[in-house]
């Protein structure tokens, strides 16, 4: 007979039953209630004349966990941002203090009677929602506060870029549920490696923001409250660059990764290059460097 695991079998770490009521409230994706009907609310975007843009998943009531309404208004948020080449950066953060809780109760409640035929259609929703993320073509920046288990860690992966506060908790807690964190994988791989995603998804303990940044799964652990100033930072410094060629740097990253050095390659970067020499930005980026002044861009 199955036994029901408890919120004792589901907390991994050594700590007082009040600190794992708190962390499994938010780390376990079965704890989160159900969804509301969907509505345009669900994600904010906000952007700036700089070309710094702010998605928000505002259902901070179910501390922004995932359903398949939710999913699909990421992804259209994403979407709209792959032909915005004036667009310098994407800041992806959580509304009311937490960044992701993971997967929605009704969510998963249902996925439990679909069929896999079913269950497989539901999952290219995720999958194809974290594409369009890591399509963007601007630097995207995850901002973590609170936590990101799940789905929720799989977004930060997804990112360019990730920073969290301090006292941030993740875990990609999966195979305590007896599955796997499939859809969110390949970014995890791509972010901390291999072996520390065996790691990770084997153990699915839940870690702190140290660790996060340790793994490499994020960049920087911010002190409390200091968020606006490490955006306002970060975006100051993103003003002296071209958009354009913001976009194609990414791109010569996606395209060249893993790839062989070989003649083709070498051809391969030599004509990005040549091409980006003589396109607008290149034309103005150097003859204002050459005449001591600013670039249109960045006056």
């Amino acid at each position: 007979m199955t036994k029901t695991p408890t919120d004792a079998d589901l907390n991994a770490l050594d700590i007082t039953p009040g600190e794992a009521a708190e962390i499994n409230a938010i780390s376990h994706p079965l704890l989160a209630d159900a969804a509301p009907d969907a509505d345009s609310s669900l994600v904010q975007i906000d952007s700036t004349p700089e070309g710094i843009v702010f998605i928000t998943i505002n259902r901070p009531e179910k501390k922004n966990a995932f359903d398949a309404a939710t999913i699909a208004a990421l992804r259209e948020a994403f979407e709209t941002l792959h032909g915005a080449d004036h667009i310098r950066a994407v800041f992806l953060r959580g509304a009311g203090g937490t960044f992701s809780a993971g997967a929605d109760l009704s969510w998963m409640r249902d996925a439990v009677e679909w069929s896999e035929s079913d269950n497989r259609d539901d999952a290219m929703g995720l999958a194809r929602m974290l594409r369009a993320l890591h399509d963007i073509p601007a630097l995207t920046v995850a901002l973590v506060e609170g936590a990101a288990m799940g789905g929720g860690a799989g977004l930060v992966a997804a990112c360019d870029m990730a920073v969290a506060v301090e006292g941030s908790r993740f875990a990609f807690s999966e195979v305590k549920l007896g599955l796997i964190p499939g859809t969110i994988a390949p970014y995890v791989i791509e972010a901390v490696g291999a072996r520390k995603a065996r790691q990770l998804f084997l153990s699915a303990n839940i870690f702190d923001a140290d660790y996060a940044a340790h793994v490499g799964l994020i960049d920087m652990v911010l002190p409390d409250g200091s968020v606006e100033e490490f955006i306002s930072m970060l975006t100051d410094s993103l003003t002296a660059n071209a958009p354009g060629a913001m976009g194609a740097a990414k791109r010569l990253v996606h395209d060249l990764a893993g790839r062989h050095l070989d003649h083709g390659l070498m051809e391969d970067t030599a004509r990005r290059i040549a091409r980006a020499r003589v396109s607008a930005e290149g034309q103005e980026g150097v003859r204002a460097f050459l005449d001591k002044r600013p670039p249109r861009w960045a006056e």
